[in-house]
C-alpha cells in the first residue's frame, strides 16, 4: 500500500508532494518577550481541526489542506491551543488516533508592521512529534520532535489588510529511528482483525499525547536583531560576575551599512532599579554584593534574578531591546559531591510529568501555579522534566521560585544504538541545551531515562553524546537516568559547565553507560516491583546497591526514582500493595537507607516517583494509570505527601545546620 499505512507516513514524507521553503527549525529562538522593540500575539484559543484517514495518510497533502482554510476540505472540529487533542472530545478514534492531525487558523496583522518594515516570526512552543507549518499555503519549516520549540520567519508571506492563515499538520507516530521510539505492529490475521489493523506500542509508561501542546505567538523584532544570548556567572568574594555573548541578525537586502552593530547591557535588580551598565556584544559585567541565586529553603530570598536589558543596534537606526533574566550562582561536582555556590547540595525532589485531566500534556498556568505550591509544601528544592523538555513557562516559574531542575531529553527507553539514532539524539541534546543554556534552575542534563544499556553499543553511543553535550555546556554535570544506561560525549560539548547524567536502571555489573557521566542516577523500587510485600528489606538492598555504584564508579549517586502505586482512598494496617499504608511504609524504609547513604558523604539526592498520577496506555496492571503519585491527578495530597513533606522539611532543616542525623517516623503513620 506504499504511504498509505501509517507506519510508513514518517518516511515517505520525501515523496510527498511539499517543498519546505526553509530548513527544518533546529533552533527555536529566544523566548517571545515583548520590549520597546518588540510586540507579541498570542494566537492561542480555538483552531479548527481534523484528522487525515488512518488508512489514507496522503490525503490532505495530496488534496492540499494547507492551501485553503480547513474548513473546505471537509468537516472539521473546534480543538483548543494549547492542549493535547486525545481527551478533549468523547470520540474514541480521536483520543487513539495514530497518524496526521490538522490545524489552522486565521489571523491578521497590523499593518504597522508592514511601514515599519518589521520582521515577523512564528513561534510554537512545542508541537508532538513531527509536525509541517504553512503560512498561506508556503510550507515555511518543519520539526522532528515533540517537546522543544518551532520557529520560522514569516515576513515575506504575510499579507495585510486581509487575513492569514496559519495551518500546522502534525504525526505523532514513534519508530525505531525516532526519539522516543516506537513501533507500528500490524495485525493481519483476517479471520481476527479488520483490513489494515495496526497498533502503536512503545517502551514507556506514559500516553503518548499528541498536539499543539505550548503557546503559539506571532513577534516582531526590527531588521536587526538579537538573535541569542549566551550568558555564564561566577562568584568572586561578595561579587557577582556575569559573562555575557550577544548573537546578532540581519534581514536587510540591498545595500547597507549594517554590519556596524554595536551592543550595550543595561543590569536591573529585582525591583527593576538600575545596578551597573556594560558596552560591546562580548564582555563582562562585575556586580558588586551581589544578590545570589539560592535554592528554595538554602536562603531567605531563593531564586533571586535579575534582568540584563540587552540592546542591539545597527547605523540603519535599527534598536532591539530583549529583557532576559539572569540568576547568578556557581554550580561544582567532584567524586561525592555536588555544590551550589561552594555550599554542598542535597537533592529532595519528586519525577514528574506534563500530565493532567482534559488538556493531557498542553500548556496551563492555573496548574504550573499549583504545582509549585505543592512543591514548595512539601519542602522539595527539585525535580526531573521526566521524561522530556518541559514548556518554558514552567522553567521560567523553577527559575523564579528557586526550584532545581535536573532537565532531561526524551530519549527514554532507547535500544539500537546505531548511528543515526545517536546523531540525532546529539541534535535533540544541543538544541535543548541552546533552549535552557542560561537558566540558574537548571543545574544537570539528563540524555535519558532507562536505555538499554546492556547491549554493548551503548559503551561508545553514549560517550559520544554527553561529550557533545559538555562542548554545548561546560558548566553542569551530565548523567542518564539509569535502569541499565548510556550516552554522554555530545552533552558534554553541548554544556561543559553542567555535570551529564542518565537515568539507570540495569545491573550496574551489566551497564555501559554510568563510566561516561557526572553524577550516576538508579531507578530502584524495591518491595514493588521485586521482593512485592517484603518491606523488611528495602533498607539492606538500597545501601548495599547504592555503596556498590559509587565504589565501581568514584562518583556521587543518588535516587532517581522509587516508590509504590496507591489507590487512594484504599487503607489496609498491616500494610498491604496498593494501600496508601504501604505506599507510605515503603517511603518509610527508603528514608532509613537514604539517612544512612547519606552518613558516608557520597549520596547527593532522592526524588520519589512520583509527584502526582499520570495517564498511561490501557493495561491490566494499571487501574486508571499510574498511581504512584503522592498527590492524586486532581493534586490532592495521599498519606504518601504528608510523610514526605515531613521528611523534606526536617532535611532542609539539617542542610542549614549541616546536621545528618537520622530521623524518626513513628508519629507520622501511627
Amino acid at each position: 500500500m506504499g504511504c498509505l499505512r501509517i507506519w510508513s507516513v514518517l518516511t515517505c514524507l520525501v515523496s510527498v508532494s511539499l517543498v519546505v521553503e526553509s530548513r527544518d527549525s533546529s533552533w527555536g529562538g529566544l523566548y517571545p518577550r515583548e520590549s520597546a522593540s518588540r510586540e507579541v500575539k498570542s494566537l492561542d484559543g480555538l483552531w479548527n481541526f481534523r484528522l487525515s484517514p488512518l488508512l489514507d495518510a496522503e490525503k490532505g497533502f495530496r488534496e492540499e489542506w494547507y492551501a485553503q482554510p480547513l474548513s473546505k476540505s471537509g468537516p472539521v472540529i473546534s480543538m483548543a491551543v494549547p492542549s493535547s487533542y486525545n481527551d478533549i472530545t468523547q470520540d474514541k478514534d480521536l483520543r487513539d488516533h495514530i497518524g496526521w492531525a490538522w490545524y489552522d487558523r486565521l489571523f491578521y496583522v497590523p499593518t504597522r508592521w508592514q511601514t515599519d518594515k518589521q520582521r515577523v516570526v512564528l513561534r510554537l512552543g512545542s508541537a508532538h512529534y513531527n509536525s509541517i507549518i504553512y503560512v498561506n499555503g508556503h510550507s515555511l519549516t518543519s520539526h522532528e520532535g515533540g517537546h522543544l520549540p518551532i520557529m520560522a520567519d514569516i515576513t515575506t508571506k504575510l499579507v495585510y489588510g486581509k487575513e492569514n492563515l496559519v495551518t500546522v499538520a502534525i504525526n505523532n507516530t514513534l519508530t525505531p529511528e525516532t526519539i522516543p521510539q516506537g513501533t507500528i505492529v500490524e495485525h493481519n490475521d483476517p479471520s481476527r482483525y479488520p483490513p489494515g489493523y495496526f497498533a502503536q506500542s512503545y517502551n514507556f509508561d506514559f500516553t503518548n499525547y499528541a498536539g499543539i501542546h505550548r503557546p503559539v505567538y506571532i513577534y516582531t523584532t526590527p531588521q536587526t536583531f538579537i538573535e541569542d544570548i549566551l550568558i555564564t556567572t561566577d562568584i568572586n568574594g561578595a561579587n557577582g560576575v556575569i559573562t555575557y555573548n550577544v548573537t546578532h541578525g540581519n534581514t536587510m537586502i540591498g545595500p547597507s551599512r549594517s554590519g556596524e552593530v554595536g551592543c550595550s547591557m543595561k543590569l536591573l535588580d529585582i525591583e527593576g532599579d538600575h545596578v551597573t551598565s556594560a558596552m560591546g556584544c562580548q564582555g563582562t559585567i562585575v556586580v558588586t554584593n551581589a544578590s545570589l541565586w539560592w535554592p528554595y529553603l538554602m536562603s531567605e530570598n531563593p531564586g533571586y534574578m535579575y534582568t540584563l536589558l540587552v540592546a542591539v543596534s545597527d547605523a540603519e537606526g535599527n534598536l532591539d531591546l530583549y529583557p532576559h533574566k539572569v540568576g547568578i550562582r556557581t554550580l561544582g561536582w567532584n567524586s561525592t559531591t555536588l555544590t551550589i555556590n561552594s555550599k554542598p547540595l542535597y537533592l529532595r525532589g519528586c519525577g514528574k510529568h506534563e500530565d493532567a485531566d482534559i488538556r493531557g500534556k498542553g500548556v496551563d498556568y492555573a496548574l504550573i501555579v499549583k504545582d509549585f505550591s505543592l512543591l514548595k509544601w512539601l519542602g522539595a528544592n527539585s525535580f526531573r522534566t521526566s521524561h522530556y523538555p518541559y514548556a518554558e513557562e514552567i522553567m521560567d516559574m523553577a527559575d523564579k521560585e528557586g526550584i532545581m531542575i535536573i532537565d532531561e531529553s526524551p530519549a527514554v527507553g532507547l535500544s539500537g544504538f546505531d548511528e543515526a539514532l545517536m546523531n540525532k539524539h546529539i541534535s535533540v541534546m544541543q538544541e535543548l541545551v541552546q533552549r535552557d543554556k542560561n537558566r540558574p534552575s537548571v543545574i544537570m542534563w539528563s540524555v535519558g531515562n532507562e536505555p538499554k544499556s546492556n547491549q554493548a553499543p551503548a559503551l561508545n553511543y553514549f560517550r559520544d553524546v554527553v561529550a557533545a553535550t559538555h562542548t554545548a555546556d561546560p558548566t553542569r554535570p551530565v548523567t542518564c537516568v539509569l535502569n541499565l544506561g548510556k550516552v554522554v560525549s555530545a552533552t558534554k560539548s553541548a554544556d561543559p559547565s553542567r555535570p551529564v547524567t542518565c537515568v539507570l536502571n540495569k545491573p550496574k555489573e551489566k551497564e555501559y553507560a554510568a563510566s561516561s557521566l557526572d553524577v550516576i542516577l538508579v531507578n530502584r523500587y524495591y518491595s514493588w516491583y521485586g521482593d512485592t510485600g517484603h518491606l523488611e528489606v528495602i533498607k539492606m538492598q538500597t545501601i548495599t546497591e547504592f555503596s556498590e555504584w559509587h565504589l565501581l564508579h568514584n562518583k556521587p549517586v543518588m535516587i532517581s526514582e522509587y516508590g509504590a502505586g496507591s489507590l487512594p482512598g484504599y487503607h489496609m494496617d498491616p500494610a498491604w500493595t496498593w494501600s496508601e499504608e504501604y505506599q507510605a511504609e515503603l517511603m518509610i524504609r527508603n528514608f532509613e537507607a537514604f539517612d544512612e547513604l547519606r552518613s558516608k558523604g557520597y549520596f547527593v539526592g532522592e526524588m520519589i516517583w512520583n509527584f502526582a498520577d499520570f495517564s498511561t496506555p490501557q493495561g491490566h496492571t494499571r487501574p486508571g494509570g499510574n498511581r504512584k503519585g503522592i498527590f492524586t491527578r486532581s493534586r490532592q495530597p495521599k498519606m504518601a505527601a504528608h510523610v514526605l513533606r515531613y521528611r523534606y522539611h526536617n532535611l532542609a532543616n539539617d542542610t542549614l545546620t549541616n546536621s545528618q542525623a537520622p530521623m524518626c517516623f513513628t508519629s507520622v503513620l501511627h
